[in-house]
């Protein structure tokens, strides 16, 4: 028999004390294998995977000999950074459904908010109104600031992250209310004390839009001295310029002039040329931008990929009748000679105000979809001329009447725009994308109202019909400018690019098969193609179906404290 050795013996005792050897932790939490990368940089794409640690992008290349707790196979898909919606409208429908699935089944990870209206700042009055006037989705306002709003969005759960700007609207009834004057000293004062609370709570800048009531009653001395408070935080100015159609070139101007003066970077709200006879000034306005920039001034824009735009019957009228809120209007539109008044400018050439009326080529270019009353809610899919019709009252009236029927600014969609310009303006290098609408689910409370194709298809359409079809642009620069190109422009950092160290906002989808599905007639579908969607490294859509994770945060602009 074989002695075994003192040390040996107790070597062996030590070994069969000692635990288990426990395996060796993941190198990383998700690895998204074999995909075709996309940075955002907008250079054509590189085979490569994705490691992801927590919310970050660890790693990207060849992850081969590396481990993760979960991993998925990208053969065949391309992978981009998460794509950023430059003017959403889904500040309400996030209250009531926070998945975001019109647009996080676009691969949209960023709804950035504020055209002109934004959440906050709101005086007592002004939430009061606002709890008073709401339609079918009824929630609580217990924030009063627009950062208290967005985190307010955080904590009660949203798939996509948030971000705004403060609307000059907003400010502009925080201080002035309704009425067509200029602020006084003290209330600009004010006013730009609301813009600096924004700004430090994390708002992006100040956004405005100028063709409604109030705030086409600011002055463009009013709307500088905002911008200039804003870029004391690092922040930009955001418009829906004063008018997209004849006036379409004085109204870039006075952009640019705000931009010049306040110091500050400028953006123009979906970029577009209103009405047949003014789709030649397109080009005048591209070349205006361009000869901004090279000046030095740092100027935008953003668009939606559609020939139609959407908002209500006031954009048909003067904003003179609109002055002093929506009660006023209403109870104008009910007066005889207002009405004489109203229809004799509403049938003009557009020449005085933006006349969408105008710009849609008559009432038979403009589409209603949505009503606040259930009783009128028959008419939504019809054409104002085909309503005029029916009732055998003029189109002007038949406007007017369904604002009073309705109390509501009744929701349509204006056939404006050419397809030709749609094109041109997606080459442009120094244009983002934003849809301009909501995002909703495709069920319940959303049926029951109408809406605009963009809010489920604006991403899907970009990459489906221009991309893909019509080779408008390539992959790799369509990316940049839903990622990279407004992330810069909004100065938010660690997002908008596949890059180690950037937030894990990552979007898988087929390149060969994404397309948008929704109409004007059948606006509630889905777009199809995008298989998955992580918002800081949480997987929110997987193989096409949303997972239910919420993992949103508010994202803060340049200025916050």
């Amino acid at each position: 028999m074989r002695l075994i050795h003192g040390s040996a013996l107790l070597m062996l005792s030590l070994a069969a004390c000692a635990p288990a050897l426990q395996p060796a932790p993941p190198d990383y939490d998700v690895i998204i294998r074999n995909g075709t990368i996309y940075d955002g940089s907008g250079g054509a794409g590189i085979p490569a995977d994705v490691g992801i640690k927590g919310d970050t992008i660890a790693r990207i290349g060849d992850l081969g000999g590396a481990s993760a707790a979960r991993e998925v196979d990208a053969r065949g898909m391309a992978v981009t950074p998460g794509f950023i919606n430059m003017l959403s409208w889904a500040n309400v429908a996030l209250l009531h459904d926070g998945r975001s699935q019109g647009d996080i089944r676009q691969g949209v990870t960023l709804e950035v908010f504020g055209e002109g209206t934004s959440m906050g700042p709101l005086s007592d009055s002004m939430r009061a109104r606002s709890l008073a006037n709401q339609g079918r989705i009824r929630y609580d306002i217990p924030w009063r600031t627009l950062g208290g709003y967005l985190q307010h969005l955080e904590d009660r759960g949203v798939s996509t992250n948030v971000a705004s700007f403060v609307g000059a609207t907003t400010l502009r009834i925080h201080e002035v209310g309704y009425d067509d004057r200029p602020a006084t000293a003290d209330e600009l004062t004010r006013m730009q004390e609301l813009v600096r609370e924004a700004m430090r709570e994390g708002a992006l800048g100040v956004g405005s839009s100028l063709i409604y009531a109030p705030a086409n009653f600011a002055p463009t001395e009013e709307l500088v001295a905002l911008a200039s408070t804003a870029g004391e935080y690092g922040g930009m100015y955001i418009s829906h310029v004063r008018s997209e159609g004849a006036g379409l070139l004085p109204a870039l101007d006075e952009l640019i002039h705000i931009a010049d003066a306040a110091g500050v970077r400028a953006e123009i709200y979906h970029l577009k040329a209103s009405g047949r006879a003014n789709w030649p000034r397109l080009d005048s306005a591209i070349a205006k931008v361009d000869s901004a920039r090279a000046a030095g001034l740092a100027i935008t824009a953003d668009m939606y990929t559609y020939p139609a735009s959407s908002t209500g019957l006031d954009a048909t009228m003067p904003t003179w009748v609109q002055e002093g809120g929506h009660d006023a209007w209403v109870a104008r539109l009910k007066d005889p000679e207002v009405r004489a008044r109203l229809g004799a400018e509403m049938r003009g050439d557009g020449s005085t105000y933006d006349n969408a009326f105008a710009n849609s080529g008559g009432p038979d270019g403009i589409l209603l979809v949505s009503f606040r009353q259930d009783s009128l809610r028959y008419l939504a899919g019809k054409t104002l001329g085909e309503v005029s019709r029916m009732r055998g009252t003029p189109p002007e009236e038949t406007a007017m009447d369904l604002v009073i029927q309705d109390d509501s600014d009744v929701g349509c969609v204006f056939f404006t725009m050419s397809e030709d310009n749609v094109r041109k303006k997606i080459a442009l290098p120094w244009l983002s994308f934003g849809s301009d609408g909501g995002s909703y689910s495709a069920e319940g409370v959303f049926l029951l109202s109408g809406t605009h194709p963009r809010a489920y298809g604006n991403f899907a359409r970009l990459l489906g019909r221009y991309v893909r079809h019509e080779q408008v642009i390539s992959m790799g620069e369509a990316v940049r400018k839903l990622s990279a190109l407004p992330a810069s422009n909004l100065r938010i950092e660690r997002r908008g690019q596949l890059k180690p160290g950037f937030f894990a906002d990552v979007v898988v989808f087929d390149p060969a098969t994404i397309i948008d599905h929704a109409t004007f007639e059948q606006p509630h579908q889905y777009s199809t193609g995008v298989r998955d969607v992580f918002v800081n490294g949480v997987q929110v859509l997987q193989d096409g179906e949303h997972t239910g994770a919420m993992p949103g945060r508010f994202v803060k602009g340049p200025g916050a404290q």
